[in-house]
């Protein structure tokens, strides 16, 4: 007996609140063959499929007006195999869960985002990345993704599998939801390691001026400039012999909990009441944080609680162009009559070999501007678009652009062969949306 949840939907809308859509009927599946059961009733009745996680994603690709399906009954560990350092985890579990659990086990991901409230397979699907300069995002770590395809059938595939298996795994890493709906996913593992982070504010300027020696120096660099402030916060994590040396509870709280989530918040919001003490709160916050040495194990590192919402852009430039990148996108801040709250976000990634990997291709530096929920974000974001795409820059494809199909068939080489796999795996577009219409052509 079935025990597929099913339901008349109301509206859904994604963790930031700018995306909306009201599905004709949600599908919560236990199994992977009810959820190829649900894409197949969805085709007898001419309707659209999706799988939302948890709506991280500040694009509407997980919007539906057909049939939504909800993984978080297909979660947990399938298995593990110590002697090809693997994991395959049902495509539902969130990352928290995953970490926590590999950790159990004395096993780590080698690179991660810096939140982990994002199910795998949304979080692989949109190419979510962290900071490296060696390891690159959570999708270059899939060894196998098990999938759905439009006539509910399912595929399983790897980089040692048919030509066409092949073809689908390089493209289906980061698939956006438009290839299938991911069921399970393989990833590289290796033994839990110790990290150590070190966190600094540094000048924006000393930063820029330094940043290809402290890129090459780290394994893992990224800072955070504060717009109207010439102040960043610097982070730099490093594999370390130990010992384990957890920041102090108390600490942790204060910075992570009371000035990052706590104090930030209601900074935000006098920030939104009254938008001329912005720059002086940009002051104050930048200088809020000090420097502090810590080392833990990966995910305790690697991520950080947000608790503050906001909406997001976030774009790939060639590593070589960002430091020009950040010097216009600051000029612009400056003579603007923009107030901006949130610091910007800037990481790196080596290149990669997934066909719609924001870095495929070519070693790349990410700058993400951020406005706080609620607050108008288009002016501020279509200025920095316009920087970005100047440099040929990528978009995120979980995060506010404009793109579309045109710009991307221009700045990724194998965007046809990405279009190509997608005529084959599902030509009546049951997996279509507005933003893959967008994004990949009708």
């Amino acid at each position: 007996m079935s025990t597929t949840v099913i339901g008349k939907s109301g509206t859904w809308r994604n963790w930031a609140g700018n995306v909306t859509a009201r599905p004709v009927r949600e599908v919560t599946p236990v199994t992977v063959e009810e959820l190829a059961a649900a894409v197949r009733k969805a085709a007898e009745d001419d309707l659209r499929v999706k799988a939302v996680g948890t709506g991280h994603s500040f694009t509407a690709a997980a919007a539906t007006d057909g049939v939504l399906i909800r993984p978080q009954l297909l979660t947990g560990i399938r298995k593990i195999d110590r002697e090809a350092m693997t994991v395959t985890v049902a495509a539902g579990t969130p990352l928290k869960r995953l970490n926590m659990a590999l950790a159990r086990e004395g096993l780590s991901l080698t690179n991660m985002g810096d939140i982990m409230e994002q199910t795998v397979s949304g979080a692989t699907s949109t190419g979510t990345h962290g900071t490296g300069r060696d390891s690159a995002s959570l999708a270059t770590q899939i060894r196998g993704l098990e999938l759905v395809t439009a006539d509910g059938s399912v595929l399983t595939c790897s980089a040692t599998g048919t030509d066409e298996e092949r073809a689908v795994f390089a493209a289906a890493r980061v698939g956006i939801g438009a290839l299938g709906i991911v069921t399970a996913i393989t990833f590289a593992v290796e033994p839990l390691f110790l990290l150590t982070a070190r966190e600094e504010p540094m000048p924006f300027e000393r930063v820029l001026a330094e940043f290809d020696e402290l890129h090459a120096e780290n394994e893992h660099f990224e800072f955070y400039w504060f717009p109207h402030t010439g102040n960043t916060n610097t982070k730099r994590n490093n594999r370390s012999a130990g010992p384990e040396k957890p920041v102090p509870q108390l600490n942790s709280w204060f910075e992570d909990e009371f000035l990052s989530n706590g104090v930030f918040q209601v900074a935000n919001w006098v920030g939104q009441a009254v938008p001329a003490t912005i720059p002086t709160i940009a002051q104050i916050s930048s200088r809020a944080l000090s420097a502090r040495t810590y080392t833990d194990i990966p995910y305790k590192v690697f991520t950080s609680p947000r608790r503050v919402r906001f909406v997001e852009m976030e774009f790939a430039v060639p590593r070589e162009a960002v430091v020009d990148t950040l010097r216009e996108l600051k000029a612009m801040v400056d003579r603007s009559n923009l107030r901006v709250s949130f610091p910007v976000e800037v990481r790196t990634a080596p290149a990669d070999d997934i066909t719609l990997s924001t870095a495929s291709g070519r070693e790349s530096a990410y700058v993400a501007v951020h406005m706080f929920k609620g607050t108008p974000y288009q002016a501020y974001f279509t200025a920095a678009e316009r920087i970005f795409t100047a440099h040929e820059g990528r978009p995120h494809w979980g995060k506010v652009h404009t793109r579309d199909m045109d710009y991307f068939s221009k700045v990724y080489p194998r965007f046809s062969e990405f279009t190509a796999l997608r005529d084959r795996l599902d030509p009546e577009r049951r997996f279509q949306n507005d933003y893959l219409r967008r994004v990949l052509g009708a």
